[in-house]
């Protein structure tokens, strides 16, 4: 979904800056791209180009619990049963919607499995998000690992808004839309002038451990 957002708002003439973890997908063209392998990396890098925008997209579905230790040799079998201590990983969303006088739109991506909309809801409030965006991920025939997906649109004033499963270029399209009118609407009240359009933190698995829905 990271990637489709990136291609569409450069085919409408923004500037992105596209950071992503190790993945098997093709940055768009004419997009900055940013690899990172942990979420530690990720963190620090979208923290380094956020304020240099005016539109934050954090798609990523970065883990929420690292290895308290990481072993730099191969961990022998012992026992029947072994126990690994998890510490959590630093949250970028909530430090971002946390920023005193931040600038920039802030768009964050709700993984859901079930009570979809309430739970999404509950995440814009508490990570001070703009905006939400609530996909339900029970099932496999969209959303995570599929070319499909149907979304909610939550925002902290007025009603939600749906757009049912399609191809998620076609939705990162939609969105992109979207986006760009809430950012002028907002830019507009504020009497600044949108200069760049930058995506953050847009691709699944940034970590290399377990991948748990931010």
């Amino acid at each position: 979904m990271g990637y489709a957002i990136a291609e569409a708002a450069v085919e409408t003439g923004h500037d992105v800056v596209l950071i992503s973890g190790p993945v098997n997908l093709t940055p768009p063209c004419g997009a900055k791209f940013v690899l990172v392998s942990t979420s530690d990396e990720m963190f620090d890098a979208v923290h380094q180009h956020a304020d240099k925008s005016d539109v934050c997209i954090l798609c990523a579905a970065v883990a929420d619990y690292r290895p308290a230790n990481i072993s730099p040799t191969k961990i022998k079998k012992r026992g029947e049963r072994f126990s690994l201590e998890l510490i959590r990983t630093r949250d970028i969303l909530d430090s971002l919607g946390r920023q005193p006088d931040r600038q920039f739109l802030l768009i964050g991506f709700a993984a859901e499995t079930n009570h979809v909309e309430e739970n999404a809801a509950q995440k814009l409030r508490e990570k001070n998000c703009d905006i939400i965006i609530a996909n339900d991920v029970s099932s496999t025939k969209s959303g995570m690992e599929s070319d499909v997906n149907e979304v909610t649109i939550l925002f902290q004033n007025g009603a939600p808004q749906k757009i049912s499963r399609a191809p998620k270029k076609i939705i990162a399209r939609e969105l992109v839309k979207i986006f760009t009118k809430f950012a002028t609407k907002m830019f507009d009240k504020k009497n600044v002038t949108i200069t760049e359009t930058q995506l953050s933190e847009v691709i699944p698995n940034s970590s290399p451990f377990p991948r748990i829905a931010d």
